[in-house]
C-alpha cells in the first residue's frame, strides 16, 4: 500500500497538527501491519509520549536563542541540552518497554522504524515544498 503525504501540484498548506497526526498514525499501522485491536491498545500510549516529548523539544528551542557571545550562558544552554537529551532519552526508554507490554518487542521495532521513515518522509517533503 503506497502512502502519500500530500497530492501532487497542490500548493503547501499550513500545517494541521490534527492531519499529521492522523497521516502518522495510518502510516505506522500499515508498515508495521497493525491489527485494529492492536492500534487501539498502541496509539494512546504512543500519542501521550509524542505529547511529553513536544514539552522537552519545546525547551530545547530556548537554548536556540542564547547569545553565543557569552560563554557563561552558552556552556549553562549546552549543560540544558545535554540534560534535555538524556530526558527525552529516559522518556523513550519508559514508553518503548510499555509498547512491548501491548505488543510485540518485533513489532514495536516496526513501529520505530516506520515513525522515523515517515518523519524523515515528510521533512523531505517540506523541503522540496520550500524550494
Amino acid at each position: 500500500m503506497t502512502f502519500s503525504l500530500t497530492i501532487s501540484g497542490q500548493r503547501p498548506r499550513k500545517f494541521d497538527p490534527q492531519q499529521f497526526e492522523k497521516q502518522l498514525h495510518q502510516y505506522i499501522a500499515t508498515e508495521a501491519g497493525l491489527t485494529p485491536g492492536e492500534a487501539a491498545a498502541f496509539f494512546p500510549l504512543f500519542d501521550e509520549m509524542q505529547r511529553k516529548q513536544r514539552l522537552l523539544f519545546d525547551k530545547m528551542r530556548i537554548y536556540m536563542h542564547t547569545n553565543t557571545d557569552d560563554n557563561r550562558a552558552s556552556l549553562k544552554a549546552i549543560q540544558a541540552m545535554d540534560n534535555n537529551d538524556l530526558e527525552i532519552k529516559k522518556l523513550q526508554k519508559e514508553y518503548h518497554q510499555k509498547f512491548c507490554k501491548v505488543l510485540p518487542a518485533g513489532k514495536v521495532l516496526q513501529i520505530l522504524k516506520a515513525d522515523d521513515k515517515f518523519h524523515r518522509k515528510a521533512f523531505m517533503r517540506m523541503v522540496r515544498e520550500r524550494h
